[in-house]
């Protein structure tokens, strides 16, 4: 009896109407049909299948985004990924439920520069998870930021944890014991053998992003020619731009990037990281490799006070984030919907460029675009409901509402007349 009852609930079509959908690069009136947990072209329904949806659900007029991506978040409502090596799963539950409230459907775990003994307890056990009501926000694999960088970019990374590649690949290997849930990895390309390195992750399909770097401009060309796809926070952790030698912000316009490589960046988008004149100009030099990431570390969701990342004490006041008793920022406090909302009045975009940002670009970092990031017809159906300021009225997960908005009413599937 169960399985039936499961294949029945696997054969319902739902329907979202009375939506605004971002698909194809813009913002259409159309509605949304789900089965089974993936976005249907419901032409096939009509004519193939001859039959109208199940459900149905009134969307009252919002904008129907995918659902928001984060690449780089090192915890949050007091969990610290590259601190909580205890009880590794329920911390990494509680954040991924308390993004569902900021539109966050999927995300990478970040962990930066730590011991070995810590990634070898930590890694094996930050697992990819499907996300839903009871998990939360989908796991992409883990992020790890670190240690192969540069101590003088080093930011809010504890200096005695970073390490050089003198041994190659056996330096990675050492350091962190086991890769098989890892999805991204920073380094510096200036390190000696970094080429190497960058190039065997990319045969793993492991995502390599420049970043807490003292590189040249010709050493991240170096890079990317290896493999690397990426730049983590542009701007922060790096030498600022000089007319002379541009240093990794100068990929941006680089001639020595092959011509049919993407090159993405992250960009901290709070307000506080990132000068809104800095804002515009990575938008208007490359805006097709514009990734929004949080940053964020344990005191988001928390509020101000002192807190946690990795082996450091950061002193959380308003919306800066700084290592204790310095002005180093140390991550941000910020949520993916105040960072998209951010960038639309700082760079001054449209609302899909702000929301592609946060959706379809991390997913192209990954190479994930088919299944999240979209609502193309087969992508999985992760997506929120907006208002027109882009504040997050509702979450869903595979079709299945994960948050609701307490100041609204839940969107409730209701029978088709």
């Amino acid at each position: 009896m169960k399985s039936v009852a499961m294949e029945r609930e696997r054969n319902i079509v739902t329907r979202f109407k009375n939506c605004s959908l971002l698909r194809n690069h813009e913002i259409i009136r159309e509605d949304l049909w789900i089965q089974d947990g993936k976005i249907i072209n419901p032409e096939l329904l009509f004519f193939d299948a001859k039959r109208r949806p199940d459900l149905e659900v009134e969307c009252r007029g919002a904008i129907l985004s995918p659902g928001f991506i984060d690449l780089q978040i090192n915890g949050g409502f007091g969990v610290d990924f590259s601190h909580n090596e205890v009880d590794v799963e329920e911390g990494v539950k509680r954040v991924a439920t308390g993004l569902l409230q900021f539109g966050v459907t999927a995300f990478c775990p970040t962990i930066i520069s730590s011991t070995p003994e810590k990634y070898h307890k930590i890694l094996p056990r930050l697992k990819r998870r499907i996300g839903s009501k009871e998990n939360g926000a989908e796991v992409l694999g883990v992020h790890l930021e670190g240690p192969f960088i540069s101590a003088a970019k080093r930011g809010a990374h504890f200096e005695e944890f970073i390490r050089p590649l003198d041994k190659g690949w056996q330096s990675v290997m050492d350091v962190y014991g086991c890769l098989e849930n890892v999805s991204i990895v920073t380094l510096a390309p200036e390190l000696h053998q970094a080429s190497g390195v960058i190039s065997r992750l990319i045969t793993m399909g492991i995502t390599v992003s420049l970043g807490h770097s003292s590189a040249t401009l010709v050493e991240g060309e170096v890079g990317v020619q290896n493999g690397a796809s990426f730049i983590t926070h542009l701007f922060n952790a790096m030498p600022p731009f000089h007319h002379r030698d541009p240093g990794l912000v100068g990929l941006l316009t680089s001639i020595q990037i092959p011509s049919d490589h993407i090159l993405f960046y992250g960009v901290i988008a709070d307000g506080i990281h990132t000068h809104p004149a800095a804002l515009r100009i990575a938008y208007r030099t490359h805006y097709p490799g514009l990734v929004l990431v949080t940053d964020a570390i344990s005191a988001m969701g928390l509020g101000d006070g002192t807190h946690i990342l990795g082996e450091q004490r950061i002193q959380i006041d308003g919306r800066r984030a700084t290592i204790k008793g310095t002005t180093t920022l140390a991550g941000s406090v910020a949520t993916m919907d105040q960072c998209i909302q951010h960038l639309r009045k700082a760079a001054r975009c449209s609302t899909v460029e702000a929301l592609e940002a946060a959706t379809l670009h991390p997913a192209q970092v990954l190479g994930d675009d088919k299944r999240k990031g979209s609502l193309d017809y087969g992508a999985d159906a992760d997506f929120v409901l907006l208002d027109e300021d882009l504040n997050v009225q509702g979450t869903f997960i595979r079709g299945i509402q994960v948050y609701a908005n307490p100041m609204l009413p839940p969107f409730e599937p209701l029978p088709c007349d």
